[in-house]
């Protein structure tokens, strides 16, 4: 199963403590900032880790709609960021990856009825293989002339970090592979609705490490990421993090609190690294661009990590325990005004073997 474990992170602890913090100091400003959610499927059950209830997607699209919300393609927010624009201050983006066929028969009309543009990232070989479960090419076109935009989430859905088994030429030349051959596919097929400027393309599995953003930076691609949280203007573009949402995680009380996030305001964060090949638990050194002594973080079961302050703005958090394979994250909040919430995680993953 196409399972994210970090897909159930926010509500895995109790909304009460993960959103601890109490100081009236902590201001924002006009943060220019984009909330990105991402889906799988739609009223599929069967599938409670990947799938949302079309009540409670009717729920946040009358939300957006009834709020003012600006609902933009992905494509538009990365191009703001990129040429240094101020975007709206509520601006939403709404994706699903791989392209299950219940993103065509059950999100299709409502995204349609409402005129909300959104992103399907397709992983091609279910399709070519006309597997049931994912939407066809005609359904897709279909779509394309009412909102929808199109983009790479590989061939195979395989991991695309680099495997113990191989050698860094090897790995290369498989992930290339499985992304050319999804882009022209989908290209020969959708045409101008694939995306072009930028090209993007979701990790599988929402792993990623330095040496991939390195090979997607090479081939001219942006990298988005399953790593919940706001999206802003200093935030990498080979790190673009997403709230996914699912069944149980996406209830009310808990779209309301991923809407009203901000990016935590980060100098500086070492390691850039994300793969761990020893030293479990990782130390995680944050440095900030202001003081937040009311900031508090936690590993995706919810334990607390320890914090380390260095100085009034510089920080080493460490979690008490190992983190979970295949992949696990820490995750930063402090308040911030007017209800909202300061936010930042960072993902771990374990080499594959």
């Amino acid at each position: 199963m196409k399972f994210f474990i970090y897909l159930a992170f926010f509500f895995y602890m109790s909304e009460s403590f993960l959103f601890a913090g109490n100081s009236a100091d902590n201001q924002y400003e006009n943060t220019n900032s984009a909330i990105i959610f991402t889906y799988h499927r739609f009223g599929e059950k069967k599938y409670p880790s990947t799938n949302i209830r079309l009540e409670q997607f009717e729920y946040q699209l009358n939300y957006l709609q009834d709020n003012n919300y600006t609902v933009w393609p992905l494509s538009k927010i990365i191009n703001y960021f990129k040429e240094k624009k101020k975007i709206p201050s509520k601006t939403v983006a709404i994706c699903m990856d791989d392209a299950y066929v219940t993103v065509y028969t059950n999100a299709y009309p409502m995204l349609k009825k409402r005129g909300f543009p959104f992103t399907v990232f397709v992983n091609t070989m279910p399709i070519i293989h006309k597997s049931k479960r994912y939407m066809t090419w005609d359904q897709m076109r279909e779509m394309s002339a009412n909102g929808a935009h199109f983009a790479n989430h590989t061939y195979s859905h395989a991991y695309l970090t680099q495997k113990r088994s191989e050698d860094k030429k090897q790995w290369e030349k498989r992930v290339k592979k499985e992304i050319v051959i999804a882009e022209e596919k989908m290209r020969q097929e959708l045409g101008a609705s694939v995306e072009e400027d930028p090209k993007m393309l979701a990790y599988p599995f929402g792993e990623y490490s330095v040496e991939l953003e390195k090979l997607l930076v090479s081939m001219d691609y942006v990298g988005i990421s399953q790593v919940s949280g706001p999206f802003g203007e200093d935030t990498s573009l080979t790190r673009v993090p997403r709230f996914p949402m699912s069944e149980t995680y996406a209830t009310t009380k808990g779209f309301l609190l991923k809407i009203n996030t901000v990016p935590l305001p980060i100098a500086s964060i070492k390691p850039q690294e994300t793969m761990l090949k020893g030293n479990n638990p990782p130390t995680l050194r944050i440095k900030l661009k202001q003081p937040h002594k009311d900031m508090l973080c936690y590993k995706s079961s919810g334990d607390k990590i320890d914090m380390k302050w260095i100085s009034s703005t510089e920080v080493e958090i460490k979690s008490r325990t190992k983190l979970k394979l295949p992949r696990d994250h820490y995750t930063c909040t402090a308040k911030a005004k007017d209800g909202k919430w300061y936010w930042y995680s960072h993902l771990w993953v374990f080499q594959q073997r």
